[in-house]
C-alpha cells in the first residue's frame, strides 16, 4: 500500500478514478486534499436518562440535525458530527484516512475521534467527528477548510457496503 502524492492524486482524478465534488485543484497538497465544512451538524440532545450503548446505537434517538447559520460554537469538552462539504468516490483500489490540520488541532480542536480510516469503493460524505479538546469555546463555521483526505493504494479490490454507504446527511 502507498499514499498518492500530489500530481498522483490530480492524475487519479483527470482519469475518472477519484471523484471529488466540488473539487478545487488548489485545494490538492503534497500528499492530501483539503476538504470543507458542510452547513449542517449533528449536536446530542440533552437527556437526563443514559443512552445504552451497544453494538447497534440509535445515534439519531440522541441527536439532532441543525444548520450552521453563521457560525456554531463549540463548547469545551463537547463532541459534534458534521459532514464534508465534498463528496468523495473512491475506486475498489483506493482507500483514505481523514484526518485534521495541524493548525486546529493546536486550538484543542480534534477532527475524528475514532473514524479516520474510509473504506474503497466509497461514494459519500465524510463525517467529521468534531471534539473540542481545549478550555476555550471553539466557533466554527461552515466552509471553514478543516481537514484533510489522504489516498492510499490498496492491495486488491473491495467496495464499502455498510450502513454508511450513501452518507449524504450527518
Amino acid at each position: 500500500m502507498c499514499v498518492l502524492t500530489h500530481d498522483e492524486i490530480i492524475r487519479e482524478i483527470q482519469e475518472g478514478r477519484i471523484a471529488i465534488d466540488p473539487y478545487d485543484e488548489a485545494m490538492v497538497g503534497p500528499g492530501s486534499v483539503d476538504l470543507h465544512l458542510g452547513d449542517e451538524i449533528r449536536v446530542f440532545k440533552r437527556e437526563s436518562a443514559p443512552f445504552v450503548v451497544d453494538d447497534q446505537p440509535d445515534y439519531e434517538a440522541v441527536t439532532e440535525r441543525l444548520p450552521i447559520d453563521g457560525q456554531f460554537v463549540l463548547e469545551p469538552g463537547a463532541t459534534i458530527h458534521g459532514l464534508t462539504r465534498e463528496r468523495i468516490r473512491l475506486p475498489g483500489n483506493i482507500c483514505g484516512w481523514l484526518e485534521g490540520r495541524s493548525r486546529f488541532a493546536r486550538l484543542g480542536l480534534m477532527i475524528h475521534v475514532t473514524a479516520g480510516f474510509i473504506q474503497p469503493g466509497i461514494d459519500n460524505h465524510q463525517v467529521l467527528e468534531l471534539s473540542n479538546t481545549s478550555r476555550e469555546p471553539l466557533a466554527l463555521r461552515a466552509g471553514l477548510r478543516l481537514c484533510q483526505f489522504i489516498f492510499e493504494r490498496t492491495e486488491g479490490h473491495a467496495v464499502y457496503e455498510g450502513i454508511f454507504k450513501d452518507q449524504a446527511s450527518v
